[in-house]
């Protein structure tokens, strides 16, 4: 019997996984989008998913047809009730070789936004919410701290994820 917590949350991880292997051996590049979301008070929005380890950045793949601010409109929409109110600024592209030799994520600042509602956790959404810069929470990947140091302190920026 599908006790409605554990099945939703391993079919996600299974459609992640089924998809990561497809996109690894096509021979399209993969694009996604991430926003680096920041509030008056420096905090920076984050996600925890149910299908992948730790807190990231929002955002993810962009649609055929779609332009990547579309995407990050979309994405930021879906996993955070964020609608973006200014124009995002691009931080920098990153080649991901985590995923597939083909994957490329390109990071836009958003300080002009407002959030509709509280995001509350769902199948796709574990958790999420506003962090101060200086107390990030436990599990808080390394690309995410990276492009934080980047567009936030002035680290020089890598090349990859």
């Amino acid at each position: 019997m599908n006790d409605g917590l554990r099945t939703p949350g391993l079919a996600m991880r299974l459609a992640f996984r089924a998809a990561m292997f497809a996109a690894r051996y096509s021979r399209w590049m993969l694009l996604g989008v991430r926003g680096i979301v920041l509030d008056e008070a420096q905090g920076v929005f984050l996600v925890r998913h149910s299908y992948v380890a730790g807190w990231h950045l929002p955002g993810g793949g962009v649609e055929v047809g779609e332009t990547v601010h579309d995407a990050l409109a979309r994405e930021l929409a879906e996993e955070g009730n964020i609608v973006v109110d200014g124009a995002p600024v691009l931080h920098g592209v990153f080649f991901n070789r985590t995923l597939a030799n083909r994957d490329h994520i390109a990071v836009f600042l958003v300080r002009g936004f407002h959030q509709t509602a509280a995001r509350l956790p769902d199948r796709e959404i574990a958790d999420c919410g506003f962090f101060p810069l200086d107390r990030l929470p436990e599990g808080t990947t390394q690309p995410v701290r990276a492009r934080l140091a980047e567009a936030i302190e002035g680290a020089p920026a890598a090349a990859s994820w």
